[in-house]
């Protein structure tokens, strides 16, 4: 079996983001992958995908995963912006926790990390172990992704997390917010040591990568020529806009002149109070999370607006409807992707386990002819 894509549409893939990156595409980016698309042309094999739920189990061989990718990737159709793609946020969010020694807990089908004891603050040092069996793993993966597919599929970064996601992992959230008043160097300096165990994860896993992966990504799934990725702090919504600008932003800076392309992770309406420090720094754009609960992306136009005014790109995340809400106002910065499920329903069905290949906008196979359509008046906007 083989992917259904070639080089000239990673030549594209190149084009379109890079142009994008810029503010320059003049169009939304629109990735539509369909799932079995395509006929099988061997047995399914008896390995389940990578995923939150079963990344603990080391039984299988890393090729032995990838083979159980392959299969499903070689049954998809990548339409408009879509690629192969790989998502190892299979290893869960803040990841780089598990790298520096804290443990894993997916006994819900969701991965966690938590600290192997708790330690005062002035007690905790973070250090990235590049034999730590997570990494050891990941590279293994990355290895066997590429003697298989040599270039042809792109495999993100993990989930590594924001400095101060990651400190408050080992610190305890709480903790971590009265520290900020009470011992805000010994703060400074755990989050530097995060900052700095999170550069050596990414060269060290990016070294791994970089010979054949035909570009750089993330959890988010946005292409780039250069390295870049998605930056976030979900603990900021915990604190003031004060407490952001003194202990959230300078790290934000240092990300934004290390990477070449940056998103930003704006999740959920307390982070709204750091929205407007947010769009003074140098990040290309920003993907608005408004969380559960709450009503979908076109009822938060004033916000979309702020963010377009600003100069930056938006992802969307939400339905068909939201995409064509923002879509009619700003149609030159949007980003958005969706996995059309197959005739079963099993993207849906398989949502919660968050595998590698799956997506967070997901529509039903019955749907399939109205994304097309919209892509099609997507792409009429370039030609």
């Amino acid at each position: 079996m083989s992917i259904h894509f070639s080089k000239e549409r990673w030549s594209e893939t190149e084009k379109n983001y890079s142009a994008w990156w810029k503010g320059e595409l003049g169009r939304p980016l629109f990735k539509v992958t369909v799932k079995h698309a395509f006929e099988p042309e061997r047995e399914k094999p008896p390995v389940p995908l990578l995923s939150q739920k079963t990344c603990h189990d080391f039984q299988y061989s890393a090729e032995e995963l990838i083979d159980a990718l392959d299969y499903e990737l070689s049954q998809s159709e990548f339409l408009g912006d879509a690629f192969p793609f790989v998502n190892m946020a299979a290893f869960g969010p803040g990841s780089l926790a598990g790298f520096c020694g804290a443990r894993m807990d997916n006994s819900t089908g969701s991965v966690w990390y938590f600290p192997e004891e708790r330690k005062e603050i002035q007690d905790i040092h973070i250090q990235y172990d590049r034999e730590n069996k997570w990494v050891r793993r990941i590279k293994d993966i990355y290895r066997a992704g590429q003697k298989k597919w040599g270039g042809m599929v792109l495999m993100s970064m993990p989930d590594l997390g924001g400095p101060q996601d990651v400190a408050a992992i080992f610190a305890d959230s709480t903790e971590l917010m009265c520290q900020l008043m009470d011992e805000p160097e010994e703060v400074h300096r755990l989050q530097t040591e995060v900052y700095q165990a999170f550069q050596e994860a990414y060269e060290d896993l990016n070294s791994v990568l970089k010979p054949l992966n035909p570009g750089y990504s993330d959890w988010g799934g946005l292409y780039s020529k250069d390295p870049s990725y998605i930056l976030q702090d979900d603990f900021a919504y915990m604190i003031s806009p004060q407490m952001f600008a003194e202990f959230g932003l300078p790290d934000i800076r240092k990300f934004s002149k290390y990477f070449t392309n940056t998103i930003y992770h704006l999740d959920g309406i307390g982070n709204l109070n750091h929205l407007d420090y947010l769009l003074k720094e140098d990040i290309n754009a920003v993907q608005w999370v408004y969380g559960a609960g709450q009503p979908g992306a076109r009822h938060w136009m004033e916000i979309y607006e702020k963010i377009y005014n600003a100069g930056k790109g938006i992802e969307v995340i939400g339905d068909l409807d939201d995409f064509l809400a923002l879509y009619g106002k700003y149609p030159e910065r949007l980003y958005y992707h969706v996995l059309v499920d197959d005739e079963e329903g099993n993207a849906m069905k398989t949502m919660d386990e968050k595998d590698c290949l799956n997506d967070y906008c997901v529509v039903s196979r019955d749907r399939k002819e109205e994304v097309v359509r919209l892509l099609d008046e997507v792409l009429r906007i370039e030609a």
